[in-house]
C-alpha cells in the first residue's frame, strides 16, 4: 500500500501507451472518430490507465484489492458471497478469504435473506462506508492536480464525457446500478 512514494513526476502522457500505436501527444479528436471497436479500445485503455495511476499516487487507507469490493458491495447494495464472486470474476473461496478480512475489520455487515433463510447478505457498514470514502477521497486527491492543468474547454468536454458514458453505462446494466451522481 502507498503511502508515500519517492517517485518522479510521471505524468499519464508519458505513461507506457495503450492507445494502439498512436503518435505520443497526437490528439484523438483531430481526425476522424474511431469505430466503435477502436473507440472502445481507447476508452478502457484510458479510464485503466488513469485508475492505475490515481492508485499509485494515492495515500490509500487500505490495498487496492480491498477498496474495490468496498466499492463493488457499495455498488450492489447487498449481495451474497457467490453475487461478489461472479461480479470480480473470481471464485467463491477467493472471495469468502476477501470478505473475511473485510469483516475482521468491522467494514461489512451480514443481514439475514429474506429469500432465503440459510443465506445472508453482506452490506458496508458504517465503517465500510467511511474507509470507502476515504479511499475516494484519495484517488480525487491524486488526479485533481492533473485535471485542474487542463485548459477550461477540455475540463468541459471531460465532464460531458464522464456524463455521456455513466448514462449508457446506467442505460446498459442488467440490473440497477448507481450512477455516480448518486453515490
Amino acid at each position: 500500500m502507498p503511502s508515500s512514494r519517492a517517485v518522479d513526476d510521471t505524468t499519464l502522457a508519458e505513461a507506457p501507451s495503450t492507445d494502439g500505436g498512436r503518435a505520443a501527444g497526437s490528439d484523438p479528436l483531430d481526425g476522424d472518430v474511431p469505430g466503435d471497436d477502436a473507440l472502445g479500445d481507447d476508452v478502457l485503455g484510458v479510464v485503466a490507465r488513469l485508475h492505475r495511476w490515481a492508485t499509485w499516487h494515492a495515500e490509500l487507507p487500505v490495498p487496492p484489492a480491498q477498496l474495490r469490493l468496498l466499492a463493488l458491495l457499495d455498488e450492489l447494495g447487498e449481495a451474497r458471497i457467490g453475487e461478489l464472486a461472479r461480479a470480480d470474476h473470481c471464485t467463491q473461496p477467493t472471495m469468502s478469504a476477501q470478505v473475511q478480512r473485510l469483516e475482521v475489520y468491522g467494514w461489512l455487515d451480514r443481514v439475514a435473506d429474506s429469500s432465503d433463510a440459510r443465506a445472508c447478505l453482506l452490506t458496508l457498514s458504517v465503517a465500510g462506508h467511511r474507509v470507502l470514502g476515504q479511499g475516494r477521497q484519495a484517488r480525487t486527491r491524486a488526479i485533481s492536480p492533473l485535471l485542474a492543468a487542463l485548459p477550461p474547454a477540455d475540463r468541459e468536454a471531460l465532464a460531458r464525457a464522464v456524463r455521456i458514458l455513466d448514462g449508457a453505462l446506467v442505460a446498459a446494466a442488467p440490473e440497477p446500478v448507481l450512477s455516480r451522481s448518486d453515490s
